[in-house]
């Protein structure tokens, strides 16, 4: 696997030479005995190993996410548990990942993205394991909920690790690496899910995980950078940049809270909807208070846990505006796609399967595309024709004829792929390159942020759609394809505004 090209060989040598000398962490006392050493004639190697470390333990993380849909129905059956506790197996891994994002983030800027990073794959596969043995619900849930904690750690550095990975000239590239795993993982959990049932049970489904995040572990001590800036404060753990607990607890609670309230308003309103409705909207008013009083303390810090300096950044903004709206709209459409296909038109499991996988494989096909245009051409003026394709391919999914063949599908999926991965790579590089580099991190815990929000947002779109509309009509999945080119038009209006920033 070949990460970094021959002919970036000097660049490289330059990064791997301010590594050795500017991180507080690259000392005797703290370096591993075990770290791979990063000799003048070899960075392309040793970038090409750190960046496979980043793409499996990415991969891993991103596809945990969604990876346990497809046995829900079977594990609330063993465990003896009804769908509204099932349930849970999927929001403690989304809750969790999602409120321990920006801190883990903030940490690594402190203590290096590296010892975050590998933590993250610490837990992440000892979780795993205690997924795989779990006998009840609940132990399940808690497994779940210490995974993505994990998940979270590994997730929060990506992209910074990927900003030391690459020199500048090169980062575009890495990115579009980057970008496109995370894409694929995004969608491929339910594929993968259905390979590993089709041969064993539940359980199986973590345990993939154990070798993985056992690789990742030994291979990343070895290869993963060290910081290659100094933080600007001057000792990493003054207490200008410790990490302020109260501050912690407020974005757990913030994120928490919203997290809930969209959920019972969204999700399990048709199971009551006097109450639900009246304890969604106490949840969500009450993550608002949190989040009003959680903001007005961040706006007092010089690096604050959520960056709202770089939320001043018009640029950053736009961008971040861009993907939640990308993702929002990514979220619909893939969810929606299996009802369309398997209620609608009759496919069976494998034609949808095999159907839907045009989409992921444009992803794969457009992204080193885009990676090789980033920095020739505007970010923005990619990331908007890239959202105008995708918008384009889900108005015509939305308008198929009453009988479509395979052939009608398949290049309306492809279209949709290659939009989104023509904008992914360029608005995730714009993200973490409108950062200070000593803000690297904040900027990589808001990329997945900026997703999981927008997953949470689609999934409570169309939660609210199949509401209305019963889903063996066919109605719920073409308003969804409807709603979600609304959502990624904006996210293209909103992206072409940053080209004026350029």
């Amino acid at each position: 696997m070949r990460f970094f090209p021959a002919h970036a060989t000097g660049a490289a040598s330059t990064a791997a030479a301010a590594v050795a000398t500017s991180s507080p962490e690259n000392t005797s006392a703290s370096k591993p005995t075990g770290a791979l050493p990063h000799k003048p004639d070899e960075p392309e190697r040793a970038s090409s190993l750190a960046m496979l470390v980043v793409v499996c333990g990415i991969a891993a993380a991103v596809l945990d996410a969604s990876i346990v849909n497809l046995a829900l129905p079977g594990i609330a059956q063993q465990l003896q548990a009804d769908a509204a506790q099932a349930i849970w197996v999927l929001n403690a891994y989304q809750m969790a990942t999602l409120v321990m994002l920006l801190p883990l983030a903030a940490l690594g800027e402190r203590l290096g993205y590296r010892r975050v990073y590998l933590g993250g794959v610490v837990l992440f596969t000892l979780a795993s394991l205690g997924a795989m043995l779990a006998h009840s619900l609940w132990a399940l849930i808690l497994a779940r909920a210490v995974q993505g904690l994990g998940a979270a750690g590994i997730m929060s550095v990506n992209s910074a690790l990927v900003r030391l990975i690459y020199p500048r000239t090169l980062l575009g590239r890495g990115m579009a690496i980057n970008s496109m795993v995370v894409a694929v993982s995004s969608v491929a959990g339910p594929a993968v899910a259905a390979a590993i049932l089709s041969v064993a049970s539940w359980p199986w489904l973590f345990a993939l995980n154990l070798p993985l995040g056992a690789f990742v572990l030994w291979l990343g001590r070895r290869a993963l950078p060290f910081n290659a800036h100094p933080h600007p404060h001057p000792h990493p753990l003054s207490s200008a940049q410790r990490l302020g607990w109260l501050d912690v607890l407020l974005n757990v609670l913030m994120f928490s809270l919203v997290f809930l309230g969209v959920d019972q308003l969204g999700v399990r309103r048709e199971q009551a909807a006097g109450v639900d409705a009246g304890l969604g909207w106490m949840l969500l008013a009450a993550g608002v208070l949190v989040g009003w009083v959680y903001l007005r303390r961040q706006r007092q810090l010089a690096a604050p846990l959520f960056p709202i300096d770089l939320l001043r950044i018009r640029v950053f903004a736009l961008s971040m505006a861009s993907s939640v709206g990308a993702f929002c709209a990514q979220t619909l459409a893939y969810v929606a796609l299996p009802f369309l296909l398997l209620d609608t038109f009759g496919r069976t499991h494998l034609q949808a399967g095999l159907l839907i996988s045009a989409w992921p494989l444009a992803i794969v096909a457009v992204a080193p595309l885009a990676g090789r245009l980033i920095g020739r051409y505007p970010g923005g003026l990619l990331g908007g024709i890239g959202m105008a394709v995708f918008t384009g391919g889900l108005l015509l999914l939305a308008l198929l004829p009453a009988q479509p063949t395979n052939l009608d599908m398949v290049w309306r999926l492809a279209l949709c792929g290659a939009g989104f991965a023509l904008f992914q790579s360029p608005n995730n590089h714009t993200i973490v390159t409108s950062a200070p580099l000593h803000r690297s991190g904040a900027a990589s815990g808001m990329l997945g942020t900026a997703r999981l929000t927008g997953q949470t947002l689609g999934a409570v779109v169309l939660a609210a759609l199949f509401s209305l509309w019963p889903a063996q009509l066919g109605r719920a999945p073409i308003a969804a394809l409807w709603v979600a080119a609304g959502f990624a038009a904006l996210a293209g209006v909103t992206s072409t505004l940053r080209v004026r920033d350029a």
